[in-house]
């Protein structure tokens, strides 16, 4: 066994998963969740901040910026680098300080600019940490959410809809409380994971991100101290939309975090969703009803050869579920801070990434475990031929309708808890009923196979909708 205490880190040595085993996976949101990212976002608020100072007239200490400065500021925030990461790290290491540290970074950086140099007392100009950390997580949750898990929680509802649309006419045993109950099909099973799935990502897509940038508790102290007669506010607010964000006026030192807890609540909400269907695909897999197509040179058990195991699935669910533990604890603790402030959501905000990478890993294995399925049509057939007790439900409501007394008591006696029952069986009771000749012809043809109601028909209409608005 190893001694080693301090081991260089690889994808073998990683502490966390999803840097380790599962990285490949999800280091497509390193660029915005990683610490690299971070930086890089605040790098970019506190030169963007700068610029837009130098463009108000009513700081007469500064000028515009020339082109040539403008560029310099567009080429550090376009080209920062690891090694620039790296310095601003080695420049905390002695301030003790993230936010500083990016301050004195700028101000290195800029000696080599002689009309930058002259601007370095309006770095991080009237900005409290918090001003610069909230706009960049922000525009990392933003860019991230539009650039990476849009995309991917979209590729997943495609799967589904492609998947209800080949099986909105397969009839399937419905099972209420695990029992045989009235037929529905494999399509409407899947297009109601769909309506409720779209319904959450639509949520998920359209909840504002927003920002503050008023200073260390929020009412503009020092900037007023500086220049009182400039309209801060609305110079706040015009910054934080040229970003791309929504402007929040009322706050404490921090942005309050309540948007960020309806991003993370909509998450879970999504991720509880598709825990639910996985749940249920590797149900209908382990009663056959759906096949998993066998992929060359994988084992699915260390000693039986035969097994093909739902892991595609079982990764979901497990995921899925680790995510939302931390989508849930984000959200119910960031929106709470002791007085004006505490460090409590600091340390909390850097676990977003983690959350959104577990996300992703189990909307990726879903969708991966949805696209090895194949329909068992032999399996669901054999379900449903042996379940014709689940008529019981349509020959009492048609008794019903024609004042036939004590309909359902009378089924009750003849199907339920009996293994007997059978097409022979059923017909034999409806040949006797005292009902109109065609009532009896609908009550004969029906089969649990054509017992689906408007299974189908709801599917396609459904499917319909969601191609029409662009879903």
């Amino acid at each position: 066994m190893s001694r080693e205490n301090n081991l260089e880190l690889s994808p073998l040595t990683a502490l966390s998963p999803l840097d380790g085993r599962y990285a490949t996976r999800v280091g497509v949101l390193r660029n915005h969740f990683s610490e690299f990212g971070l930086i890089r976002y605040r790098v970019m608020i506190e030169a963007r901040w700068l610029a837009y100072l130098a463009a108000e007239p009513g700081i007469s200490e500064l000028s515009p910026l020339s082109r040539n400065a403008n560029d310099f500021l567009d080429r550090l925030v376009n080209d920062f680098a690891l090694a620039d990461a790296q310095r601003i790290k080695a420049i905390e290491h002695d301030t003790n300080h993230d936010v500083k540290a990016v301050e004195y970074f700028l101000k290195e950086t800029f000696a080599s600019h002689s009309e930058l140099h002259h601007t370095s007392q309006f770095i991080h100009f009237g900005c409290t940490s918090e001003d610069i950390n909230n706009l960049a997580y922000a525009l990392m949750l933003k860019n991230a959410r539009n650039d990476i898990l849009i995309p991917t929680a979209t590729k997943v509802s495609r799967t589904l809809i492609d998947l209800s649309a080949a099986t909105a006419d397969i009839p399937m045993l419905a099972r209420t409380h695990g029992q045989a109950a009235s037929p529905t099909t494999v399509g409407k099973e899947v297009a109601n994971v769909i309506a409720r799935f779209e319904a959450a990502l639509i949520d998920f897509s359209t909840i504002a991100l927003v920002g503050k940038f008023n200073g260390a508790v929020g009412n503009y102290n020092a900037h007023l101290a500086a220049y009182p007669d400039l309209d801060w506010p609305s110079m706040s607010r015009q910054f934080i939309e040229m970003l791309g964000l929504e402007h929040v006026a009322m706050t404490t030192q921090i942005e309050p975090h309540d948007g960020l807890a309806a991003l993370c609540h909509a998450a879970s909400r999504m991720n509880t969703i598709l825990i639910d269907l996985s749940r249920d695909m590797w149900g209908y897999i382990s009663i056959g009803y759906f096949q998993q197509i066998p992929v060359a040179g994988e084992v699915g058990s260390s000693t039986m050869p035969h097994k093909i195991n739902p892991i595609d699935f079982e990764n979901a669910e497990g995921n899925l579920g680790i995510a939302n533990a931390l989508l849930e604890h984000l959200a119910g603790k960031l929106p709470i801070s002791r007085w004006q402030r505490d460090l409590t959501d600091s340390t909390l905000l850097r676990n977003l990434g983690t959350a959104f990478g577990y996300s992703l890993l189990g909307w990726n294995s879903l969708n991966k475990g949805l696209g090895k399925l194949e329909i068992n049509r032999s399996r669901l057939a054999e379900d449903l031929d042996s379940a014709w007790e689940v008529l019981a439900e349509a020959i009492q409501t048609v008794m019903r309708r024609h004042g036939i007394p004590e309909p359902y008591e009378k089924l009750k006696a003849l199907t339920r808890g009996h293994n007997g029952i059978n097409k022979h069986s059923l017909r034999a009771f409806i040949e006797q009923l005292d009902v109109p000749p065609e009532a009896k012809k609908r009550l004969m043809d029906l089969s649990p196979a054509t017992y689906t109601g408007n299974a189908a028909s709801a599917t396609r209409a459904f499917l319909r909708r969601l191609h029409l608005s662009g879903q």
